[in-house]
């Protein structure tokens, strides 16, 4: 078992997704990937703002 696949592993184990079957696990990493994209997104813009506020 390389590095990868015990980060993986890891995960699975962490958050109870192997006792899931395939299409519930894909489902709630699907929605972990929507609020990471949300967060980053959202973070992203409040430092730009920030930035600018301080520059000006």
């Amino acid at each position: 078992m390389n590095w990868v696949q015990r980060k993986i592993y890891l995960y699975n184990v962490t958050f109870g997704l192997y006792m899931l079957d395939w299409w519930e696990r894909y489902l709630f990493n699907s929605l972990v990937v929507v609020l990471m994209w949300f967060v980053i997104y959202n973070g992203t813009r409040y430092f730009s703002e920030l930035y600018q506020r301080h520059l000006t």
